[in-house]
């Protein structure tokens, strides 16, 4: 190669992409980036606050994202679609696991900083998430009484009134396991699905016949996966809790809440509760 053809490569621009739109560029089209970033609106001179806005409306995507694994996962077992649901379980884990790392950001405040802009909120508190109680509803912690707090905006009532009168993901879990022959009781079955679903020890002994067989069963990954989520709840909630007392202590929550009471007994509650007890007798 000539020196001038070797100088002529060298400085050749790389392609320039296309930067010419007639509107907005087609990845704010589909992302709606304009719209996310504008909507943080502080209400304090704090600058501390806009790292607690934005974490929160963070927490409020990741929650959206696994609402629709879930709810995904409890159509695929309705069908019978065990490896679909376990994928999306799987998904979850991850989101979940994203999801929690959201408490870094907030997990070294002190309470000085914090009483900075806890005025701000107001009566408002993460127990009247709309979505993070979609979760719960999945979970199978229903409660008509978390419903109250959304009668003035009547779509979002309407979405949590239809969530709660719906099986959870573990009632579909278990409608599954009775028709692959296993010896779900009919009271389980039948249960009313807008109440909190209640541990059951014909429930455990099904999951312990299960654990003892073969570990390669789909019905015994279905189980590690659900296991896998139950486990990542539980590590939100005991983040919560550390990062709620790390900042206010003892003091009651935004929102009229007991505060750190209450996520105390939230955080010794098992999700899933017979995969974690079918293990004492496996």
């Amino acid at each position: 190669m000539s020196h001038q053809a070797h100088q002529s490569h060298e400085t050749q621009e790389p392609e320039t992409p296309h930067l010419d739109f007639q509107g907005t560029t087609p990845y704010e089209d589909y992302v709606k980036a304009d719209v996310l970033t504008h909507l943080q609106h502080t209400l304090s001179d704090d600058p501390g606050e806009m790292v607690f806005l934005v974490t929160t409306q963070v927490m409020e995507l990741w929650f959206t994202v696994i609402v629709h694994e879930w709810e995904t996962a409890a159509c695929a077992l309705r069908e019978d679609r065990v490896p679909a649901a376990i994928d999306a379980l799987k998904r979850s884990v991850r989101e979940l696991e994203a999801l929690n790392a959201s408490w870094r950001p907030l997990a070294q405040l002190t309470p000085a900083q914090f009483n900075s802009y806890r005025s701000a909120l107001g009566e408002g508190s993460g127990f009247q998430s709309a979505m993070y109680r979609r979760m719960e509803f999945l979970l199978g912690e229903k409660s008509v009484s978390m419903l109250v707090p959304h009668r003035g905006a009547p779509r979002v009532h309407a979405e949590l009134e239809k969530a709660l009168h719906e099986p959870c993901l573990y009632d579909e879990v278990l409608r599954l396991l009775a028709r692959r022959g296993h010896a779900i009781p009919d009271a389980v079955l039948t249960r009313d699905v807008s109440r909190r679903y209640e541990p059951s020890e014909q429930v455990e002994a099904v999951w312990a016949d299960l654990y003892r067989g073969d570990q390669a069963d789909e019905l015994a990954r279905l189980g590690e996966a659900l296991t896998d989520v139950a486990e990542l709840v539980w590590r939100w909630r005991n983040d919560h809790l550390t990062a709620t007392r790390r900042a206010m202590g003892a003091k009651p929550g935004t929102g009229g809440s007991a505060g750190v009471a209450w996520l105390e007994k939230r955080a010794q509650k098992n999700v899933f509760p017979e995969l974690w007890t079918a293990r004492s007798y496996v």
